[in-house]
């Protein structure tokens, strides 16, 4: 009979309850679902900047994976580092998609000269600040894993979270900045409609940001509240307002799918985006 059990060799326990396997296979079943169908719809449609959000997916998919079979071995540090970490990181890797999409929006629409900063330093700007996010949370889990550092690496992660949150705010502004221009100048004539699905696109950024916003800013509160808080001593609040939420974030990704936002850039531009690229593929599938 599977029950709580204490790190081996001393008397810390890595969890205050005993993880649900009815719980995680149902998000686990959902968040396999979104992942494979988005797998299949960026192949289809070559879509290649999405795969960071596929990536995303399969994180989740991963960590609830671990957390099942955490049911059976709480006092495993290893699998609790893979479930904490992954699920943790997944909103990470969907809010660089995100980002990227904003860009080729702007671009897709010819409406550069509208939005504060350029498309293509869009992308730069605000995946370089999901890539210091990803760094800091990711190396500060395995911190959380001991007793005596644990407080140290919430910490971290709580910082981790904040500059998750400026840089999704800076976000949500230049994307309001460049939605109200837009509308501005197609009413009074200085802007053509563009032939793309625009608003839409917005809607779809929008709704997957203020998502990913609350999320945030539960783990932050989470996290602040410390380690015998009743948020990280029980389960339900984790499913509530983080993996439900990343689902519908997913799914709404899925059916609103960006493929038709595309840049339309100068070869310069073109070397810029490349190399945001590869300083993605070299964190998640290290240099080659």
């Amino acid at each position: 009979m599977a029950q709580l059990k204490p790190v081996d060799g001393t008397d810390y326990y890595l969890w205050k309850f005993l993880p649900s396997i009815p719980i995680a296979l149902v998000f686990l079943f959902l968040f396999g679902v979104a992942t494979v169908a988005l797998s299949w719809r960026i192949y289809k449609t070559k879509t290649w900047y999405c795969i960071v959000f596929a990536v995303g997916g399969f994180f989740q998919v991963i960590g609830y994976g671990a957390r099942i079979y955490c049911h059976w071995n709480t006092n495993l540090i290893g699998a609790y580092v893979v479930q904490s970490t992954f699920i943790l990181l997944a909103p990470v890797l969907y809010a660089a998609s995100i980002y990227m999409v904003l860009g080729r929006l702007v671009s897709s629409a010819r409406a550069g000269h509208l939005s504060i900063v350029r498309p293509t330093r869009l992308t730069k700007i605000f995946v370089a600040g999901d890539i210091l996010s990803l760094t800091v949370q990711g190396n500060a889990v395995s911190l959380t894993t001991k007793d005596k550092t644990k407080s140290i690496g919430e910490a971290i992660i709580t910082a981790g979270l904040f500059i998750q949150l400026i840089v999704f705010g800076f976000f949500v502004i230049v994307a309001l900045i460049f939605h109200k221009r837009m509308r501005k100048g197609i009413a009074n004539g200085s802007e053509q409609e563009p032939d793309v699905p625009w608003r839409q696109g917005l809607r779809m950024l929008y709704a997957c940001s203020v998502l990913i916003m609350v999320r945030s800013v539960f783990r932050v509160i989470e996290y602040i509240m410390g380690v015998d808080s009743y948020l990280l001593t029980t389960e339900w609040p984790g499913y509530v307002f983080d993996a439900a939420l990343m689902v519908v974030v997913q799914y709404i990704f899925l059916v609103w799918f960006p493929h038709k936002f595309q840049y339309l850039q100068l070869e310069n531009e073109e070397i810029e985006m490349n190399g945001v690229k590869r300083k993605w593929r070299s964190y998640i599938f290290g240099r080659r």
